[in-house]
């Protein structure tokens, strides 16, 4: 789900364990190029192998681009993409049992499994023995941004149905996108699933809670539903991937090269059919909210980097980590919520921005910290 080379600082990080073709990974003649990650492949030489790298970085960086202009597409031409909905049908019958999915979902479990792959059991032993940067990861969502909402609704005078979206947006849990992005920018995915898991399960609290403080609006929250969707999509593919990577080496080796554009792919296309989905109400009234949900995305990004890695000194690939989980939370969920218990369609409008926002910033930022390497967890 990412690139063939993500950060290059020093440290065991997962997103060091990029793509080689297969055996012992050797030291590389020469210094890899800034943002490269050495492999076998490089050490050796091959025409056909430097040229699918090259071009996989070049596709990897202008995954903003395919973002935006997917997006815009969506925008202006819907239908374009109403093939990728959540509509479930059966994936597999046996008798009188049957699987139900839909792409959307299938999509996700694709990125995540391709993510699973990169990663070890050492990986999450490491992450769950400092427990620091998920505690002040947490902090980050549910606290600081939440505040944030409050604040530039306040500050901004926002209608009250326009407020109480904000809010809205800004108390939702951590959205799947953001481990994509943590992926990409050479941060700490064992951290990024981490709270991505922690703050959805208690989301089933937090989210109405918070709603309920800031806004002084009430709003229902499938517990249950939720629950089962960060297990689907989160938890049982990187698992897999994981698995796969422990005890099958060989394959997923020779998956590893071709995960980094497949990801940039699946996870563009994901990011714009949601605005496909409300193009109608982005047309009519989201350009008018765009200014204080892309200052909210701006202000989230800033404030989970800043205090980990100024504040805390936590590292450089924690600090990542937590920035691009508190910037990028579900504002597809957020969209749900809205059009499910407020009776007013401008409540749902923020979210619908948050979208494209949270795509489009989260992926920049994602290549900016890739491109100037310095990644990775302790």
């Amino acid at each position: 789900a990412a690139s063939a080379g993500v950060g290059g600082g020093g440290g065991g990080g997962v997103a060091q364990k990029l793509p080689c073709f297969g055996g012992e990974e050797e030291k590389p003649s020469k210094p890899a190029p800034k943002g490269q990650i050495p492999t076998k492949a490089m050490a050796k030489p091959n025409a056909f192998v430097e040229h699918y790298f090259k071009l996989v970085e070049f596709l990897t960086l202008m995954f903003p681009v395919w973002t935006v202009v997917l997006s815009v597409v969506a925008l202006i031409k819907p239908e374009s993409f109403s093939w990728l909905t959540t509509e479930p049908f059966t994936v597999l019958k046996i008798g009188s049992l049957s699987m139900d999915s839909d792409l959307y979902t299938m999509f996700l479990g694709v990125i995540m499994l391709s993510m699973g792959i990169t990663l070890t059991f050492d990986d999450f032993a490491r992450t769950s023995q400092f427990p620091l940067p998920i505690a002040v990861g947490y902090l980050c969502q549910y606290i600081v941004k939440p505040l944030l909402g409050w604040g530039l609704a306040q500050a901004m005078h926002l209608s009250t149905p326009l407020g109480t979206g904000l809010v809205l947006l800004s108390c939702c849990p951590g959205g799947q996108a953001s481990n994509v992005a943590t992926f990409i920018a050479g941060g700490d995915l064992p951290l990024s699933v981490l709270m991505t898991l922690a703050s959805t399960v208690t989301a089933v609290f937090m989210t109405p809670l918070l709603v309920k403080v800031f806004a002084g609006a009430s709003v229902n929250v499938d517990g249950l539903g939720m629950m089962l969707s960060v297990l689907s999509v989160v938890i049982v593919p990187t698992g897999v991937g994981l698995l796969l990577n422990q005890f099958l080496p060989s394959f997923t080796e020779f998956l590893k090269p071709i995960t980094p554009l497949l990801g940039v792919i699946l996870t563009s296309c994901l990011c714009a059919a949601p605005i496909a989905g409300i193009s109608d109400v982005l047309q009519e009234h989201g350009f008018t909210l765009a200014i204080p949900v892309f200052a909210l995305h701006v202000l989230a990004f800033g404030a989970g980097y800043l205090i980990p890695r100024k504040g805390l000194k936590l590292s450089e690939g924690y600090s990542r980590t937590i920035s691009i989980e508190t910037g990028m939370q579900s504002a597809a969920l957020g969209y749900l919520l809205a059009r499910k218990h407020f009776d007013d369609p401008l409540t749902a409008v923020p979210s619908a921005v948050g979208v494209f926002a949270m795509a489009s910033l989260g992926s920049a930022l994602a290549v900016f910290w890739r491109s100037i390497g310095g990644g990775s967890a302790p």
